[in-house]
């Protein structure tokens, strides 16, 4: 049984259709949209996820020695192993921006992927660079792909708008690498960047475990007889502490049930019955990468993500579910993500907003507001924790649009 479990999570976010799946498959072989909408329409929609394990060769120099190669293609000798590393690609579309900020929960750092090919920024550009910023992520690689699309004086001006667009940005200080994903040109400089700009970070393994859920799934195959099923699956990342197998969790918010005419969420309770990352199976689970749970939950319960956006702890230690939340303001200058940007207006009693938190997205009405407070009224519970951050999402212009964020009190 292999141990090895990726050490850091690393987002690949950007503009629709410049190139993030095609990356995450370059770098790692494995292409992420896999849900059928996904497919039909060319776009990600869900977040997906893929490990990789980064290698250097012994006897090459310079940026060529760095690849995901297990033999050197040019000295055909066997490459060490630097790191496991595990990306999220997250969806580019502007309709999606929630699950992009629920996906910044889950990263360490961040690649932020530019095409060449159009000019800098686009809308999403913008608003995937303020999500990582209000997120805290401050590791930060820009790639300019599809340089393969553009002649070289093209790419010099790309180039020049890049550096102009992030100059007084977190990422004002990023390298960035021209690539194509799609014929896996200079790959191995991105990885020796990647090394470089994002580490892995330091865990607390003895802090409470929490695990962010990113998608739920049943794995049983229609018509498995009643003896061979097994129990539902949870995917997602460990943020804190360690989970292994045979402990009892609890995953709230849990599900919605009806009694004497009112409606509530109660906690899940489960045994872990074993752990997967990726291909590997793990005893015992710690923060970076994307795991796999395996539990005794009735399968109809996590079959097409139905616990997705819930948070995971072991019994007894998870926070009580919320209904309602007081919120420390912090709300931008401007929207950004519009072709002409807007000034954000104060949050108003009665406005319909959409909350963040962890990867849970709900809606809720603003029952108080003042300059840089508000009290929230939430249709569905979120379970966290004061002083967490949550997104705060306005409708304008027919789209939820980033406005902000708040702190829990």
């Amino acid at each position: 049984m292999n141990n090895l479990q990726p050490l850091v999570n690393i987002g690949l976010v950007g503009h629709v259709d410049h190139g993030k799946t095609t990356l995450t498959y370059a770098l790692s072989g494995i292409w992420t949209d896999t849900h059928s909408e996904e497919i039909k329409r060319g776009i990600s929609i869900k977040l997906g996820y893929a490990n990789a394990t980064f290698r250097k060769c012994p006897l090459c120099k310079g940026y060529e020695a760095y690849t995901t190669n297990e033999i050197c293609p040019h000295h055909n000798v066997k490459t060490e192993i630097l790191r496991e590393v595990s990306f999220v690609d997250a969806p580019g579309h502007e309709a999606l921006m929630a699950t992009v900020i629920s996906g910044s929960s889950l990263m360490d750092g961040a690649i932020l992927v530019i095409a060449a090919n159009e000019p800098c920024p686009q809308p999403q550009t913008k608003e995937h660079l303020v999500a990582l910023e209000i997120a805290g992520i401050k590791n930060i690689v820009i790639v300019q792909n599809k340089i393969d699309l553009v002649s070289k004086d093209q790419a010099l001006k790309n180039y020049r708008e890049i550096k102009e667009f992030i100059k007084n940005t977190i990422a004002k200080d990023s390298p960035i690498i021209p690539i194509s994903a799609q014929h896996k040109v200079n790959i191995d400089a991105l990885i020796y960047y990647i090394e470089k700009k994002i580490p892995t970070p330091k865990r607390d393994l003895t802090k409470p475990a929490r695990m962010y859920v990113v998608r739920s799934f049943d794995v049983n195959k229609p018509g498995t007889k009643i003896n061979d099923l097994v129990g539902g699956v949870i995917g997602g990342s460990l943020i804190q502490g360690k989970i292994k197998v045979g402990d009892e969790i609890e995953i709230r918010p849990g599900i919605r049930v009806e009694r004497y005419g009112k409606s509530y969420y109660e906690p899940l309770f489960t045994e872990v019955t074993s752990i997967f990352t990726y291909k590997e199976r793990l005893n015992e689970a710690i923060p970076g990468g994307l795991i796999a749970l395996g539990t005794k939950l009735d399968p109809s319960l996590t079959k097409a993500d139905g616990l997705s956006g819930s948070i995971v702890g072991k019994a007894g230690t998870l926070p009580e579910n919320r209904y309602e939340l007081s919120l420390d303001v912090k709300l931008m200058e401007r929207i950004v993500g519009l072709k002409e940007e807007m000034k954000v207006e104060p949050l108003r009693v009665n406005e319909p907003i959409v909350i963040v938190a962890g990867t849970t997205s709900t809606v809720g009405i603003v029952t108080k507001a003042k300059k840089d407070y508000a009290e929230v009224r939430l249709k569905t519970p979120v379970c966290i924790e004061s002083g967490a951050r949550v997104v705060i999402n306005r409708r304008i212009v027919n789209r939820w649009r980033l406005i902000g964020y708040g702190i829990v009190l």
